[in-house]
């Protein structure tokens, strides 16, 4: 159990490496399409991180949804709720549209709405990895004491 969760706070502080450069491209107007990129990746590496420390293999995917999938099947409930609740279908394409479509140029509105949802995912990612599951079972154990 100890190994999985230092493997997820890895990928963690990879979504979190990701997250700061798409910040910093955007900060200095670009290229919105790397920002695009490293918020795409950071969603990615967040998720993986949630299903290693579920213990879960983790998959060599970049479709955030399906990833979503996976994470929501290994998590229970309200995370697994809150984890399926984000829309992450814009982002997918990014992993591989902004370094190999000549065609795609995003603007600054969608590399920023990239970063806010990458901000969104880390955030609840994070939540989910420093909550302490065992007060859970505490509280449940001792429901019936006064």
């Amino acid at each position: 159990m100890n190994d999985s969760r230092s493997l997820a706070r890895g990928w963690l502080a990879k979504a979190e490496s990701d997250r700061l450069a798409a910040r910093r491209l955007l900060d200095s107007d670009g290229p919105f399409d790397a920002v695009c990129f490293h918020a795409q990746q950071a969603c990615e590496k967040a998720l993986k991180a949630v299903l290693a420390w579920a213990g879960t293999d983790v998959p060599r995917m970049h479709n955030l949804e399906e990833l979503q999938v996976v994470c929501v099947k290994a998590l229970s409930e309200p995370t697994a709720s809150l984890l399926k609740s984000l829309d992450l279908a814009e982002l997918t394409p990014y992993a591989v549209e902004t370094r190999y479509d000549a065609e795609f140029w995003p603007d600054r509105d969608t590399a920023d709405a990239a970063v806010k949802r990458a901000d969104e995912v880390i955030d609840h990612v994070s939540v989910h990895l420093n909550h302490d599951p065992d007060q859970d079972n505490t509280k449940t154990d001792n429901a019936g004491d006064p």
